[in-house]
């Protein structure tokens, strides 16, 4: 812990005014503060003001220092745990050098750069409870920036080839008790995506259905681990609107799974 910073990109460190504490999960009373400002890491045993606490393994951290942990999928599948500022986290998971590249100034780790596949395997077997704490944090906004985002990535062109269909989402969880909206057209094998206002400028007689669910239920659904059919039989995801539609927009999508 106290070389942190010889390993850390310089350049990253330069950007950071924060203090983090890493709590070694496997080791009880091994508990350190990093103090990140002014482009120096200095680091003391203990701490309890912190912007942001990590609980992990010795080994996590030795992996996170070469950059060989995907922090975003550990934090998912409830393997590492995170408390506090999201964007301080986004910083420290981008701390260190890509692996194999030079520390100091090697190329940062990127965090938003997570593999679908091994978000699914993540998931396996983690519970509603953590899925949906995540799905309230602050980590929230980045997990479905990062899902929508992706999704034209994954139309099957055969599947969608002459498909027409607009579908709204609107996701619960979120601890002020708004929603997130979004619209996903579908068109000829391509879609796009509306987020916030834009998916709220939309016009609203253009869509063929409307999904209501709490994030986690989404975020189950677009890692393979909730289908669809199942998700309306539950009452897990409500539509409003054309039921089949909804049903044919998820089909036309390669979803990433475990098994994959």
């Amino acid at each position: 812990m106290h070389r942190i910073g010889e390993f850390a990109v310089r350049a990253q460190v330069a950007e950071m005014a924060c203090r983090v504490r890493w709590e070694t999960s496997d080791l009880p009373d091994a508990t350190h503060t990093v103090h990140l400002q002014h482009g120096t890491a200095t680091v003391v045993a203990g701490g309890d003001d912190a912007d942001l606490v990590v609980r992990g393994s010795a080994l996590q951290l030795l992996r996170l220092v070469a950059g060989q942990l995907d922090v975003a999928v550990a934090y998912l599948g409830d393997a590492l745990h995170l408390d506090g500022s999201s964007d301080v986290a986004l910083a420290v998971a981008a701390l260190f050098a890509v692996d194999g590249e030079t520390p100091l100034t090697g190329r940062p780790v990127n965090p938003r750069d997570i593999d679908p596949v091994s978000v699914s395997r993540a998931l396996l077997g983690v519970t509603t409870d953590h899925l949906r704490s995540v799905m309230a944090s602050g980590f929230r906004p980045v997990i479905l920036e990062e899902i929508f985002e992706r999704m034209p990535a994954f139309v099957n062109g055969r599947k969608a080839a002459g498909v027409q269909i607009t579908v709204g989402f609107r996701l619960t969880g979120r601890p002020d008790g708004e929603v997130d909206r979004y619209v996903l057209r579908l068109r000829d094998g391509q879609a796009t995506v509306l987020a916030g206002e834009a998916a709220d400028a939309a016009d609203r007689h253009d869509r063929d259905a409307t999904v209501t669910c709490e994030a986690q239920d989404f975020l189950r659904l677009a890692t393979g681990h909730l289908s669809a059919v199942t998700g309306v039989l539950r009452g897990q995801l409500k539509v409003r609107g054309d039921k089949v539609a909804a049903l044919r927009l998820n089909s036309a999508f390669d979803i990433p799974t475990a098994a994959a």
